[in-house]
């Protein structure tokens, strides 16, 4: 069975802590994480040529093992990176048991209460296109409701019309669109053949 096979398999049983369930696995042995690279996701490093993340705070949505989050804080941005997954969690602080991040486990759809606008910088990277169409629009809220300030959203694109086997689910323009909610704006939207990189702020 391929990795993508593995994963499709456990998000089927459980449509959002499947992630915990690959982990465990991965941490195992038995399995691999499609998303674990050896390097920041090349969107995010294109888009923070020239940020000086100093006196700012950033948060990571489903951070996984960590290696956007740990680009940020080596930007001078005071890094909050969460994920779903305690398995992952104690996988990424094991991985840089040095880091000045701030890693805690925590759901997307029911984030702690402090985290309301309290960050000047929130990247979302492929992770609402991780959940099923069906929570997409409800994860889209949530992200725009930790976002203080700047918000970049990176996904896979699609267009629109019937939704397709996954994980993942692409998001379609009218779901990237969605992300102007809770008073935040696009600065700019851009997609090339397969992703998007957008940009709101408030």
């Amino acid at each position: 069975m391929s990795a993508d096979d593995d994963t499709r398999r456990l998000q089927a049983a459980n449509p959002t802590s499947w992630f915990e369930d690959l982990y465990v696995e991965a941490d195992a042995g038995t399995a691999s994480v499609p998303w674990d690279q050896p390097h920041p996701q090349p969107h995010l490093v294109e888009w923070a040529k020239g940020v000086d993340g100093t006196g700012r705070r950033a948060l990571v949505v489903g951070c996984g093992y960590g290696r956007d989050s740990e680009f940020l804080a080596s930007l001078g941005f005071d890094v909050v990176a969460f994920d779903i997954s305690p398995t992952a969690i104690a996988a990424v602080k094991a991985r840089y048991p040095e880091s000045a991040v701030s890693y805690v486990v925590a759901d997307l759809l029911a984030p702690p209460a402090e985290w309301h606008h309290a960050f000047d910088l929130v990247v979302e990277n492929m992770t609402v296109q991780a959940l099923p169409v069906d929570l997409h629009a409800q994860a889209i809220e949530r992200v725009a409701w930790l976002t203080g300030s700047t918000l970049l959203v990176l996904a896979v694109a699609r267009e629109e019309g019937p939704v397709p086997d996954g994980p993942p689910w692409p998001l379609t323009p009218s779901e990237i669109l969605a992300f102007e909610t809770d008073g935040l704006q696009p600065r700019e939207v851009r997609r090339d053949e397969v992703r998007w990189t957008a940009e709101f702020v408030r």
